[in-house]
């Protein structure tokens, strides 16, 4: 008989959370505890907990009862305004969780952390592409770096184990996350046509033809799982993406083409000045088409898509590690657009 796994997925109701989440039910040996601000409802598989993950009394309090735990994946984020601001809250999250789970779980065999290509430097200009693995830190502050060196330290003299996940921009339909580009194409275009414009490219000059990749959530919850339970994965970092590139100026006209709309050239618009206003437009065709009615924040990340479409040079990874320890899966990106497009409609959540 196999050994029950439970895991402990921190940051559940966000885009990565909620793909593990979901790859995990699917899965035979797993039971999981999802933690949130906001909880969630609890099934067959999955027990929701609401815990502050800032208050440290909080996580001992609420957390102290996990004993079972075996495996933590860590997906959790804490927004703020800049860089430097970053680093103590979103550290912090994550020391909280891991001092006290492994004071109560005596079985804890694996931690995982999601981190991002902020530890290449992207987020600050253009960088070395393919990044690899094995690239070269940055000036600090950085809080993804922070969190795996917090992790390395932790780990010495224990029997568990930790990996660092590293997607490019993440593809999924989680609503009320703060970094789903997707979901916001997908405002975006909805708005555009029942104005009756054509679909324009609102980036920076330069970035309609530069390479980028990008990670399927679903894709990504494979990898991380594949990840906790190899043992030749063991305290090592992984890109991970759906192995393809494209670039906006194939991809954009395509997606007009999805959702029957003209395209025009690229006009450099900062979305979130020109959409602040749309949200009772929003309202109305929620109405018109019988849409879930959820806020207008919930489903825009204006100021993410804004720094997505501000990338005006290549943004890219070598996934080769993976692959050579034995991730095979890959996602063609064109399709996992119209995909999520799809999945977004089917949720009622875009006409």
């Amino acid at each position: 008989m196999k050994q029950k796994n439970t895991a402990l997925i921190v940051g559940a109701n966000g885009v990565i959370g909620s793909n593990l989440i979901a790859h995990l039910e699917s899965l035979e040996d797993w039971e999981i505890i999802g933690l949130s601000r906001r909880g969630g409802e609890n099934n067959a598989k999955t027990t929701y907990l609401s815990v502050n993950l800032l208050d440290a009394e909080d996580c001992k309090e609420k957390l102290k009862g996990l004993t079972a735990i075996t495996h933590i994946f860590y997906a959790a984020y804490q927004h703020e305004d800049t860089w430097a601001e970053l680093v103590a809250p979103n550290l912090a999250m994550l020391t909280n969780v891991v001092t006290t789970i492994e004071k109560v779980a005596t079985g804890l065999v694996h931690i995982s952390l999601m981190q991002g290509y902020k530890v290449y430097g992207a987020h600050l200009g253009p960088f070395k592409t393919p990044a690899k693995e094995t690239d070269g830190g940055h000036m600090p502050p950085e809080f993804n770096v922070d969190q795996q060196m917090f992790l390395e330290k932790q780990q010495i003299g224990k029997s568990w184990t930790w990996s660092a996940l590293r997607p490019s921009v993440v593809g999924g339909t989680a609503i009320g996350n703060p970094m789903n580009l997707i979901l916001t194409i997908a405002v975006y275009a909805s708005i555009s046509k029942t104005l009756g414009l054509p679909l324009r490219f609102p980036g920076k000059p330069g970035v309609y033809d530069k390479l980028m990749d990008i990670t399927d959530a679903g894709l990504l919850a494979k990898a991380t799982i594949w990840a906790a339970t190899n043992p030749q994965c063991a305290n090592q970092a992984f890109n991970i993406t759906n192995g393809d590139l494209f670039r906006w100026n194939d991809l954009w006209p395509k997606i007009a083409h999805y959702f029957e709309m003209e395209v025009a050239p690229p006009l450099t618009m900062p979305l979130q000045t020109v959409m602040a206003d749309k949200a009772p437009l929003w309202a109305k065709i929620q109405e018109q088409y019988g849409l879930e009615k959820h806020l207008y924040e919930q489903v825009s990340s204006w100021a993410f898509s804004d720094f997505v479409f501000s990338w005006d040079y290549d943004f890219f990874s070598d996934g080769n590690k993976a692959r050579l320890l034995g991730f095979h899966e890959f996602m063609d990106t064109e399709q996992m657009f119209y995909s999520l497009f799809d999945e977004l409609r089917a949720k009622k959540i875009i006409p």
